[in-house]
């Protein structure tokens, strides 16, 4: 009768295949102290022609042992010429990745907007804090022209670095150009599909 993998007991370490670990399972059931530590140095032989390109890697003979020890479940009772992992060590939980909490005021400038608007406010006035909300009004049209192909007038922009501020940056008096308009995008698409227009009334 067929024996199928997915009735057969999971693998700890699928990469060795379904053969190292009855093998493993084989060096189990050796009740002689000596054949048994042969019989694992022989697994650890063979599991590593299976890997050779990994042979330069840091503490490569070390994963090998290590391995052992997990695929037996840590009941290989022989003398390992490395300190392997530890039961506990290997079953230990990996760590919670700290994600950033906290609503964002507007999702289509993003919450980098938002701290480099925040930087701006700690700056001194002068030529470096301009400049520097000069780029984070251009880095607000970017992200809001993402969102919205029609474009953005700057006005817009200013306002609502305005408000972000509580009006502690307020713009809306400067030359400052952000890029193409909403109204000059809008003109040159108009531009465009007239131009093709003229280009098939030709032909």
């Amino acid at each position: 009768m067929m024996e199928y993998n997915t009735r057969q007991k999971k693998l700890p370490l699928p990469e060795y295949g379904r053969s190292v670990q009855k093998m493993v399972d084989h060096a189990l059931s050796i009740e002689n102290r000596e054949e048994r530590q042969k019989c694992a140095a022989t697994i650890v032989e063979i599991m590593g022609s299976m890997f050779p390109n990994t042979r330069n890697l840091p503490d490569y003979e070390r994963k090998l042992w290590d391995h052992l020890a997990i695929m037996s479940d840590f009941q290989l009772d022989i003398d390992y010429p490395f300190e392997v992992i530890k039961k506990e060590e290997f079953h230990v939980a990996p760590q919670r990745v700290p994600y950033q909490t906290g609503e964002i005021k507007n999702r289509h400038y993003g919450r980098i907007v938002e701290e480099m608007i925040a930087h701006a406010c700690t700056l001194d006035e002068g030529e470096e804090r301009d400049r520097f909300i000069e780029l984070i009004a251009i880095q607000m049209k970017k992200n809001y022209t993402a969102w919205n192909k029609d474009g953005v007038e700057d006005r817009k922009i200013f306002d609502d670095l305005r408000e972000y501020t509580s009006g502690a940056i307020d713009i809306r008096d400067r030359e400052i150009r952000t890029g193409q308009s909403g109204s000059a995008r809008s003109n040159s698409n108009a531009k465009k599909n007239n131009q093709k227009k003229n280009f098939k009334r030709k032909f």
